[in-house]
């Protein structure tokens, strides 16, 4: 918020001084303005009728919002709160939209666009001891002119209501609301019970899996609920729900069977998806995954940068050294590999992994392929010898969904069968047929975990700021971003000069790219293979993370839990909208995890 505040009269007398001038003349509306029992900032002004909407922000204090203080309790609460009153304001804002005219984008009203998981974002938060509401409006104008009267109406006459009904407790609905908010007591219960009964997830009896369409999240209709297979039951009290019964995931190798279009990849992306809660009517509320959850796959194509990968690829026949494994351009195998020791290296306790997404080489080896091609030529360990190690030396769990596969049913401590989206346990029947069978190699020599002590390789060159980048020039007489002198220069004096003045410097440009890609600066990520991003503006919060590293520890040998030591701690201090010192670019930006914040680092 702006340090001065002006009253609203003096809005309304700049408004009618500017009526009908050029279109610039509405930056001069920035600033912060008080309303009756609000006040609203005009962060940023559009640049014409045809550019992005401009963006504001009411600020609320909580003793005017009136919310029960028990709401505020705990970051959880918080974030639900926050999530409901952005829905709420979001449907008032779009029943008032476009009623101004104008060109353009004249008289939109509009705020982030939530999806069905609860996200901690910067369109709403609360700020010692403030409610921010960040939205977007479009100021009218004819062709290029100001309308004044139009914007007049929009801030006077239609916004004031929008904000009254839906962020005010004494306008609220306040069973819809104290729903949401015991919702999400119980499922950080369902959190805290899933370490407690060492369950690596558990899915309420009642839950609505399947969804409406291939590109709706929203729940299909007259979908089959889901029900527990007795001998996997576990039933649970919860402190606002009461006795909650459903199927509890041990930890160990888990595997989802069945024929195809039974539900097996519709059970994994709840699983995926129960990393995060969700509202209610979602049909997957009491779905709930170990936090740490990674859902992996092959990735052709990614970069890879001195991974540690021989605990699956070793002895390469170019002498390539797999302990310290880099290319710009990785195979289904290698990619798996490294996206396998990346996720253990941010914490992950549990993959999450499906047959059809994953190389065919690194999953397993046959017995005939086995015979044919022996140990010592065969560079890639499959993930079947590797996996009871994982688990048993690692405390890593593994849930796969398996087709085709049946070598995985030797290892497996749990065995579901997906029929017409109901599961069986069928772990005792297959024990018994496989019992008749001879068992593959379902180990391999040489577990060892890999190294962690890496660094970030991109951090080296990173974080010098334009004019930084342009006195280096100058003084290394060409420096292009390549080796040789210039080079030295610009990480030697370029470097200083950007420590000097960091604070003066622009930020280096992010531009996003559709729902899971941006740039920064020249360079260009495309995470669409994160599968557990569930909303563009998580990838813009990865955007501005990304920067804020490569600004503040240029040259600095960081380890992955170094950058999450200090990632943690800035978000713990100053929240998302803190990572663009309070512009306005922190409109619309939502809490990944660290699990993705990371897997784009190492992509970088």
């Amino acid at each position: 918020m702006h340090t001065s505040v002006s009253s609203a009269q003096e809005l309304q007398k700049r408004l009618r001084e500017i009526d009908r001038r050029s279109y610039p003349a509405y930056k001069s509306l920035q600033g912060s303005w008080r309303f009756p029992s609000y006040i609203l900032s005009i962060d940023h002004v559009q640049g014409d009728p045809f550019a992005s909407p401009s963006h504001l922000t009411a600020h609320i204090s909580l003793e005017k919002a009136g919310f029960p203080a028990e709401y505020l309790e705990t970051p959880e609460r918080r974030t639900a709160l926050c999530d409901w009153l952005l829905r709420r304001f979001g449907r008032e804002l779009s029943s008032a939209s476009r009623i101004a005219k104008g060109s353009g984008k004249s008289g939109i009203l509009t705020i982030s666009r939530c999806g069905q998981e609860v996200l901690a974002r910067t369109a709403c938060e609360i700020e010692k001891g403030t409610l921010c509401v960040r939205f977007f409006a479009g100021f009218p104008a004819a062709g290029r002119t100001v309308l004044a009267g139009e914007l007049e109406k929009i801030l006077f006459d239609l916004l004031p209501p929008c904000i009254e009904k839906s962020l005010f407790w004494k306008n609220l609905p306040k069973k819809a609301l104290q729903d949401a908010i015991d919702l999400s007591d119980d499922q950080q219960f369902l959190r805290r019970e899933l370490a407690r009964l060492d369950l690596a997830a558990f899915v309420a009896d009642g839950s609505i899996l399947p969804r409406e369409s291939g590109v709706s999240d929203l729940p299909m209709e007259e979908a089959v609920p889901f029900t527990a297979p007795e001998s996997l039951a576990v039933t649970l009290s919860l402190p606002h729900r009461g006795p909650l019964r459903g199927m509890g995931i041990r930890r160990g190798i888990t595997l989802i069977a069945g024929g195809g279009y039974h539900g097996k990849s519709t059970l994994l992306k709840a699983l995926e998806r129960g990393v995060y809660d969700h509202i209610p009517g979602d049909g997957r509320e009491y779905v709930i995954t170990d936090g740490t959850a990674v859902k992996l796959r092959a990735e052709d194509g990614r970069k890879i940068s001195d991974a540690d990968i021989s605990l699956f690829i070793h002895d390469l026949p170019n002498g390539k050294d797999t302990k310290r494994f880099s290319t710009p351009d990785a195979s289904g195998s290698t990619s798996q590999a490294a996206n396998i020791v990346e996720a253990m290296e941010t914490g992950s306790r549990l993959f999450l992994m499906d047959e059809d997404t994953s190389a065919t080489n690194f999953m397993i080896r046959d017995e005939l392929m086995q015979e044919v091609i022996s140990r010592d030529k065969e560079p890639i360990t499959p993930f079947l010898e590797r996996a009871k190690d994982l688990y048993q030396k690692a405390g890593v769990s593994s849930i796969l969904v398996v087709g085709s596969c049946g070598a995985y049913f030797y290892l497996a401590d749990t065995i579901l069968q997906m029929d017409e989206y109901r599961p069986v346990d069928i772990t005792e029947r297959v024990r018994r047929i496989c019992a008749e069978h001879t068992a593959p190699c379902l180990s391999a020599p040489g577990f060892l975990l890999p190294d962690y002590d890496r660094g970030f390789a991109f951090l080296k060159n990173a974080g010098l700021p334009k004019n930084g980048r342009e006195a280096a020039m100058e003084k290394g007489r060409g420096y292009r971003g390549r080796g040789g002198y210039g080079r030295n220069a610009a990480a030697g004096y370029g470097r200083e000069a950007a420590a000097d003045n960091s604070r003066k410097h622009e930020h280096a440009k992010i531009r996003m790219q559709g729902p899971t890609g941006f740039s920064l600066d020249r360079m260009e990520l495309d995470l669409r293979y994160l599968e557990q991003l569930v909303d563009p503006e998580q990838t813009a919060a990865i955007a501005h993370l990304l920067r804020y590293v490569m600004e503040t520890c240029a040259g600095k040998n960081l380890s992955c839990q170094g950058i999450m030591n200090l990632l943690s701690d800035r978000l713990a201090r100053e929240g998302l909208s803190g990572l663009s010192g309070g512009s306005y670019t922190a409109a619309g930006l939502a809490m990944p995890r660290l699990q993705e914040i990371m897997a784009c680092f190492y992509r970088v």
